[in-house]
């Protein structure tokens, strides 16, 4: 343990900043050298609709937030293997994920005004 925090969970945090470099990586036309070098793809990235981008952020931020509400009931109910700072960090998470969505909601809100209001 490290100030109290289990290795087994930094690994696990690693993990899971890792993973999620990989999927940005995924759509820039990089790819990952054994070696932890970076080539660029020979095959272009594919395009990315943006309604499809914004359902799965939006579908991840909806992920988080069941997950972390999941973990406080299984805190509430007693279960050994869930730790009251699991389920602050997840809900932390979870709260960081929604605000996120909505200042993006908000700048998409704003620019789309701001469209609406330009004169040709």
């Amino acid at each position: 343990m490290i100030n109290g925090i289990d290795r087994s969970r930094i690994d696990a945090m690693v993990a899971q900043l890792s993973a999620a470099a990989a999927r940005m990586e995924t759509g820039s036309g990089l790819k990952r050298v054994s070696d932890g070098a970076e080539q660029i793809g020979s095959a272009a990235p594919s395009k990315i609709d943006f309604a499809d981008a914004l359902k799965a952020s939006l579908d991840q931020v909806n992920q988080v937030q069941i997950s972390s509400q999941q973990l406080g009931q299984q805190f509430a109910m007693g279960d050994d293997k869930v730790s009251l700072s699991d389920v602050m960090i997840s809900m932390q998470k979870a709260n960081i994920s929604f605000q996120t969505a909505v200042q993006v909601r908000n700048k998409l809100v704003s620019a789309y005004h701001d469209i609406m209001n330009m004169q040709i």
